[in-house]
């Protein structure tokens, strides 16, 4: 009798409290689980920093050091950041190793990130217009980027409007590469070669001349790197976590509208602190770097940047989203580096992102309230759900912002288990193609363009 009562009574209430109670517990421990495969995989030949032996105060120091300029060559890592870029890593501007084609490349990425104010947040505004035309609802703020964004470099690139050809190709190939990068979803490598064929077949339309050292090929893979992968995706992704944040937080988004641009400009630091498009930033040293009289980091070490450990550092309750920390003098203290630091490659669009970012803000907050309820995190898997209201219309979130936080909570349990196994799968995958270290090992460069197994079905 008590065996029946509990088979058909307490069993059944077992096992629904446990599925219940999924979303609470399962997605923590696959992400660790996933950490912990992914440090098995790559071994241990980063140095954190900070850590043991590099400390938070001594970060910019070490980062700035000459001999921390090292790219990709000798590093493991490299093979899976390598794999997630290609085809084209070799001729990426952030991996390049100094020399003569990245001194080419980087002149030219500046040439074209040279815009007049005015003209580019007139081009900022000009392609939010066309995106946010019609929108309304539910979205997922990185997938309404992403098209934006994939004009804007087009017509960087081009001085010319974006037809939709292009926009499609330059958007489904960030998708695809931001997708991967969140383990998400396997890379699809028929959207990135079609993307590059079509650079190819118009590099006598870049308005600017390409640089002559660099073969055709060369030319294209740098373009798509550079302007069609990075700058859409980065861009995608700052705006998406800039506007989660503000449909999270309904009175700095109001504060945000009415004040002038110093408050909006707060907001945009804390977002970048908090959730720092870069996670680990991996330079190879290629010298010794002297710490102090007694410990010493040799030529050849991986050197693990994180910039999130970095930004946490020192700052009263880091994980709070307080846009007031920046207001006042104590901001120059805070460990803040949002691109990068200026004596080892800052992001080249320093100048140029919080100015078109801070157009594009404007004309959302213009036009919509904003509202979320899903968790907030630096990697944003979800793509950033939100529910944008026009304003004027009647605003009445409460249902919507109640689905939304459920079905984040159960979405969370099946996409952490599709990052771990597909997240396993490439970085495996990665490290048998040996993409980076194949390159450098070859006698010919040129022949390593066609990233042996990039055909795979990944």
């Amino acid at each position: 009798m008590l065996t029946a009562v509990l088979v058909t009574v307490v069993l059944p209430v077992v096992l629904l409290a446990i599925l219940a109670g999924l979303p609470w517990w399962l997605p923590a421990r696959v992400v660790a689980l996933r950490v912990r495969v992914f440090e098995r995989i790559n071994g241990d030949e980063g140095i954190p920093v900070p850590g043991d032996l590099v400390p938070v105060e001594r970060f910019e120091q070490v980062y700035a050091h000459p001999a921390a300029g090292g790219r990709s060559k000798g590093a493991a890592l490299s093979d899976v950041f390598w794999y997630w870029l290609s085809p084209g890593p070799e001729m990426h501007q952030e991996h390049l190793e100094a020399g003569g084609a990245y001194d080419a490349v980087a002149r030219l990425t500046r040439r074209m990130l040279a815009v007049r104010r005015a003209e580019a947040e007139e081009l900022a505004r000009r392609c939010a217009g066309r995106a946010l035309r019609d929108v309304r609802g539910l979205v997922r703020l990185r997938d309404l980027m992403i098209p934006l964004w994939a004009e804007f470099s087009y017509e960087l690139v081009f001085a010319e409007p974006c037809p939709r050809e292009a926009r499609d190709l330059i958007a489904g190939n960030a998708a695809d590469v931001a997708a991967s990068l969140k383990c998400t979803s396997l890379r699809h490598m028929g959207r990135r070669d079609r993307l590059n064929a079509y650079l190819l077949r118009n590099l006598h339309r870049v308005r600017l001349p390409l640089p002559d050292g660099l073969t055709p090929r060369q030319q294209a893979y740098y373009l798509h790197g550079a302007f069609f992968t990075t700058a859409v995706v980065q861009m995608s992704e700052a705006m998406a976590h800039l506007l989660l944040a503000l449909a999270r937080h309904p009175a700095v988004q109001e504060r945000a509208r009415k004040s002038d641009d110093r408050y909006l400009d707060q907001v945009m630091a804390e977002t970048m602190r908090l959730y720092p498009l870069f996670g680990i930033a991996h330079r190879i040293t290629t010298g010794d770097i002297e710490l102090d009289e007694r410990t010493t980091i040799p030529a050849g070490s991986v050197l693990c940047f994180n910039y999130p450990a970095f930004h946490h550092a020192g700052c009263p309750d880091p994980d709070r989203f307080d846009p007031d920390r920046f207001a006042g003098p104590g901001a120059k203290d805070l460990n803040h580096i949002p691109f990068g630091v200026a004596a080892n490659r800052p992001c080249p669009a320093w100048r140029l992102a919080p100015i078109v970012m801070r157009a594009v803000t404007r004309e959302v907050l213009g036009r919509y309230v904003l509202d979320s309820s899903v968790t907030h995190t630096r990697s944003m898997p979800h793509r950033g759900p939100c529910l944008l209201t026009p304003r004027g219309a009647p605003h009445r979130p409460g249902r919507a912002l109640a689905y939304l936080r459920v079905r984040d909570r159960w979405e969370d349990v099946w996409r952490s288990l599709v990052q771990l196994v597909l997240g396993t799968y490439m970085v495996w995958d990665a490290r048998r193609l040996r993409l980076c270290e194949r390159h450098f090992a070859s006698d010919a460069p040129e022949n390593t363009h066609a990233h042996p197994g990039s055909r795979h079905s990944s």
